[in-house]
């Protein structure tokens, strides 16, 4: 039996705490070889392979000696930076029994939201990849502040499958995969085996961003793979407590859930305008204008903006969201918040006039603008 997963050769691997501890108590030495043991596994038959791992702060509070998990800020980036050391010793050990060398790399949102370090972080790991080493990584929680955190490391896995243009993203859970209802509360409900990656419906599914299965659960990782899906990359979300998981998958067999990614992938500069999880300021736009961008691939003129909010300059990624709210398109901005707050509602040629100097007949042109 084949699935799309067959054909992928390049993959992104996220396990998440409950898969790599002793239910918060340390690491599970014996877990992580299993997982780098069908990892090389993988690599010899040539496929590449990113790990994101969570642990590092359970370790951490181990070492220390912590046995309620800490709420202040400064205690748990502590506890991290004491559980990294542990994480990636006990992976370099693991995976050095199967004669790989694994890399270490911790990264925040603005790693990834700046181009120049997005570019260098990119450069890093396939360069790694080449060397057939197995990039092992995880979010910065030692440096992290409320601002940069990714928030899951389900969406670390999309931003890296994107990041490095991964053909797939395998979510490892403590869950079978995607149900049509929550099966703790609806006995009727069932697995969905396969669905198309970006379905409204999914979400619905996964409960919603608001509902209690919803809070960093299923509803993550659909979107995390709604996000991995903008480079072309098919997810699939699975228990990690099947055996040879992972083998299995890329052998073709059906477990799990597998979202297809419907369409083509964004090229490289869109894919990074669409990661960004935070941006300088937000544009509301009238239905003309998303009619415009949507259906018609024209820029964003002033005339079709109806609000402009947040202080940013020009050049910053900023929003572009319909009168109701909803998340349009990504983009960088031609003005900065102050100028862009004067020409709104009015028509291009009126700019100069407005400003007392020409620029750019776009708010956003086309070329800088990713639809969401």
């Amino acid at each position: 039996m084949k699935t799309v997963l067959t054909n992928c050769r390049r993959i992104v691997v996220k396990v998440g705490s409950s898969l790599v501890t002793n239910q918060g108590a340390g690491l599970d030495l014996e877990a992580l070889a299993n997982w780098a043991r069908q990892i090389a596994s993988l690599n010899a038959r040539g496929y590449e392979v990113v790990l994101v791992s969570s642990g590092a702060i359970a370790e951490g509070m181990q070492r220390l000696n912590w046995h309620t998990r800490p709420v202040a800020l400064h205690e748990l980036q502590a506890a991290a930076a004491v559980g990294q050391m542990g994480l990636v010793q006990a992976y370099e050990t693991c995976f050095r029994r199967h004669a790989l060398h694994a890399a270490q790399l911790l990264l925040t949102h603005a790693d990834l939201a700046d181009r120049e370090r997005y570019l260098n972080a990119r450069a890093t790991l396939t360069t790694l990849l080449a060397l057939k080493v197995i990039p092992i990584i995880n979010e910065n929680d030692t440096v992290v502040t409320d601002e940069i955190k990714f928030g899951d490391n389900d969406t670390l896995g999309a931003l890296v499958t994107n990041l490095i243009d991964a053909d797939a993203l395998v979510i490892l859970t403590d869950q079978s995969g995607l149900y049509t209802a929550d099966p703790r509360k609806n006995s009727g409900a069932t697995l969905v085996s396969t669905a198309t990656a970006g379905d409204a419906e999914l979400e619905k599914m996964a409960g919603g961003a608001g509902s209690s299965i919803g809070r960093g659960g299923m509803i993550t990782k659909i979107l995390a793979a709604k996000r991995a899906a903008r480079s072309g990359a098919h997810t699939a979300i699975a228990s990690g407590h099947e055996p040879d998981v992972l083998t299995r998958l890329f052998e073709g067999e059906a477990i799990g859930t597998l979202l297809v990614a419907p369409s083509l992938p964004l090229a490289s500069r869109k894919q990074w305008l669409a990661g960004h999880l935070q941006v300088a300021g937000k544009l509301v736009l009238d239905d003309g204008a998303i009619r415009a961008i949507a259906s018609e691939g024209k820029s964003i003129l002033p005339i079709g903006v109806k609000h402009v909010f947040g202080e940013f300059q020009r050049g910053s990624v900023i929003a572009c969201v319909s009168e109701s709210g909803s998340d349009i398109a990504r983009g960088l901005v031609n003005y900065s918040s102050e100028e862009a707050a004067r020409i709104k509602g009015h028509a291009s040629r009126e700019i100069a006039s407005i400003l007392g100097y020409g620029g750019d007949a776009e708010i956003v042109h086309r070329d800088n603008l990713v639809l969401l």
